[in-house]
């Protein structure tokens, strides 16, 4: 009976002492690791902290009182001075200074209604552009919260579906996808796919481009084609240096002096072997030359100056 009745009594202090938790002190709250706040920072950021410390507050069901007590301890520098000045203003106005009181100002301070109405109205007009699908819904992500007019998931898949662009938009919209996160998957997928194939275009672009620059310009050279050399005073010499495309010629030429594309009574190195006995010039022979009669045959010591005192040449 002794065991029986100090078992109840023990019963009974363990339901009590469960039914009346301890208070949840600055030690505890710190352990959470929240981030201090020094009112240097964006719109965005201030309103980001703010709803951290909420998301805190409200797991831990920690009441109003203590809120506001670890929410100043957190606050630092110009945040810690702009409280204080505002918490001399309530205490002259003779205001109530609470959570709620609190949260207000810190929004009116560092995050306006002109700034949360500017939000909206980034919300109302984001499309993707050039971002891709993953960073566009990261924006959707944090714009939506600004939006003030009621919407349901359905709205939002409508809205995240006419900011895509135009060739994700047209394969996505017959889809009729009411789930938001389903929205975002196959949007994803289909970047995915669209990419692929836009890289397996330009590589097939790549690896006919040589071929075909290769052909046109085969197409755009002669079949038989002489270099043409320096100017002479001959006229058939550089007559003989001209294409010789003939018509009825098949195959390839080759000059069997040097090896080149030509025949070889018009190879440049044989040019200067040729000697004219009517005009007394390289480059071509006495039945290639156009002097004709009008040429006069040089004796092989003239312009040389003559011995003086007579004697015979």
């Amino acid at each position: 009976m002794e065991i029986i009745s100090t078992t109840r009594n023990t019963s009974g202090v363990s339901t009590s002492s469960a039914n009346h938790p301890t208070e949840w002190s600055l030690e505890n709250f710190l352990q959470q690791h929240p981030a201090k706040f020094n009112g240097k920072c964006l719109p965005d950021e201030a309103d980001q902290w703010l709803r951290d410390m909420e998301r805190i507050y409200n797991a831990k069901r920690c009441p109003d009182d203590n809120r506001l007590a670890f929410t100043e301890y957190l606050l630092t520098g110009e945040a810690s001075h702009w409280w204080t000045s505002m918490k001399m203003i309530l205490t002259d106005a003779q205001s109530p200074i609470s959570w709620e009181v609190f949260r207000s100002k810190f929004y009116e301070e560092y995050f306006p209604d002109s700034v949360c109405f500017a939000k909206e109205v980034e919300f109302l007009q984001l499309v993707q552009g050039g971002m891709s699908v993953s960073q566009y819904t990261n924006k959707f992500k944090h714009l939506v919260r600004f939006n003030t007019m009621a919407t349901s998931e359905e709205w939002q898949c409508r809205k995240f579906e006419n900011g895509l662009r135009s060739d994700l938009k047209v394969l996505i919209s017959s889809l009729c996808i009411k789930s938001f996160p389903t929205m975002v998957e196959r949007a994803k997928v289909l970047e995915k796919n669209v990419e692929e194939v836009k890289q397996q275009k330009k590589q097939q672009q790549t690896a006919r481009g040589p071929v075909s620059s290769k052909s046109n310009t085969n197409l755009s050279r002669s079949p038989y084609a002489r270099p043409i050399p320096p100017s002479t005073s001959s006229g058939s010499q550089s007559q003989s240096l001209v294409s010789a495309n003939r018509s009825g010629q098949q195959g390839a030429v080759t000059c069997f002096q040097c090896g080149g594309p030509h025949y070889r009574s018009s190879c440049p190195q044989l040019l200067w072997v040729k000697f004219c006995t009517r005009c007394g010039r390289n480059g071509h022979l006495e039945r290639e030359c156009n002097m004709g009669g009008r040429a006069v045959m040089r004796p092989p010591y003239a312009g040389r100056n003559q011995p003086r005192g007579g004697g015979r040449a």
